[in-house]
């Protein structure tokens, strides 16, 4: 990977959130399909926050990188994956059911996640209902987890038509008291800045298109 490139790729980006008002937003470089190589590269160009979707694909990477990046695990997480993962995974951000906090509990203990909310009503997209945060969080207390804050997935449309579910997801990590909101991607992160978001995910106006490869999971 050019770094002059991904500089100037980064540049970019931070860029618009400083016009977008979130110089203090943090950017996590979403990584997933590209090789251990570009995560080295983006964490040498200054980002020191990765993202992974896939287990089996991150753990394969992750074992060969050279920096130490603050690694996210941002994709649906099966419960049975955990255990691959817990390794090499830093803040869980997909955290959606009873059964991951127990099996994260178990696995690493004292772990940091953020609770996945559903904001877009696609259920591919995973997320618990607003009605399921406080008790997801009570268990994730008894279990000795430390939520962090709330994530969310919004539409892949427009990018004002976001807007309701990242204000709904703001509002939601106001009202339980947390610290983190995760929202926003490459298209619509001016919007999730401007509803609040303290974490956006950035995988393509940083690496660039993805390569045409059949990840595995």
């Amino acid at each position: 990977m050019n770094l002059d490139e991904l500089e100037a790729r980064i540049g970019r980006v931070r860029d618009r959130l400083a016009r977008a008002g979130g110089t203090d937003v943090r950017v996590v470089a979403v990584s997933k399909t590209f090789p251990a190589e570009a995560i080295d590269a983006v964490v040498a160009a200054g980002i020191g926050d990765i993202g992974e979707n896939y287990a089996q694909e991150a753990v394969a990477k992750l074992l060969e990188i050279r920096s130490a990046p603050t690694v996210h695990f941002i994709g649906r997480l099966q419960r049975n994956k955990v255990r691959q993962l817990a390794p090499f995974v830093d803040i869980w951000q997909s955290v959606d059911r009873p059964e991951l906090v127990v099996e994260i509990a178990k696995r690493q203990a004292g772990a940091t996640i953020l609770l996945q909310v559903d904001i877009s009503d696609e259920e591919a997209k995973g997320g618990c209902a607003p009605s399921a945060i406080e008790p997801l969080l009570e268990l994730a207390g008894e279990h000795g987890l430390h939520v962090a804050g709330l994530m969310g997935v919004a539409l892949l449309a427009e990018p004002e038509q976001a807007r309701p579910g990242f204000r709904l997801l703001r509002q939601l990590t106001d009202r339980f008291g947390l610290v983190e909101c995760s929202m926003g991607m490459s298209a619509d992160l001016e919007v999730a800045v401007d509803e609040g978001a303290t974490m956006v995910r950035i995988g393509r106006d940083l690496f660039g298109p993805r390569p045409e490869v059949s990840a595995p999971r």
